[in-house]
């Protein structure tokens, strides 16, 4: 084998592991941000449904927050819009259960003499996780857009 050959043979391999492994990223990261905004629209729900939010107009701030978010994810996915907007819908998934924790604890206030705590509390510690790993793997593909763009 000629010098060259192998050089580009070994450049292109590794070119094309660098693509395998951002892809499987781009699909960690739906898949982390679907879960995300299902669980998010769980919640929203039991809130409604135990009176913890009200049912009327006021949810339409959440429903175009979620269909931003589910837009950035599905069809805006590996772009740079895109990754900001999981950012930002990631974010606000996350604060939920923090905002919840306030006061008197996950479990305390108005929640504890209700039925289905554990669904609710279950809901919120995986809408949690799930939108913080959304956070770290969006940023992480918002930083490789990045640095693949050329400089000028």
């Amino acid at each position: 084998m000629n010098p060259p050959f192998v050089a580009r043979w070994l450049f292109a391999g590794t070119h094309a592991a660098t693509m395998v492994g951002r892809m499987k990223q781009n699909v960690t990261l739906t898949i982390t941000s679907l879960l995300s905004i299902l669980l998010l629209t769980f919640h929203l729900a039991d809130d409604v449904v135990r009176g913890f939010e009200p049912g009327g107009f006021k949810n339409v701030n959440g429903i175009l927050i979620v269909a931003t978010w589910l837009y950035g994810t599905l069809v805006l996915a590996g772009r740079r819009s895109g990754y900001v907007l999981m950012i930002l819908g990631a974010l606000l998934g996350s604060v939920v259960p923090l905002a919840h924790m306030r006061g008197a604890g996950i479990v305390g206030g108005r929640i504890v003499n209700s039925s289905g705590k554990f669904f609710w509390v279950w809901t919120l510690i995986a809408l949690g996780v799930t939108a913080s790993f959304s956070v770290v793997l969006a940023a992480r593909g918002l930083w490789s857009v990045r640095r693949a763009q050329p400089r000028q």
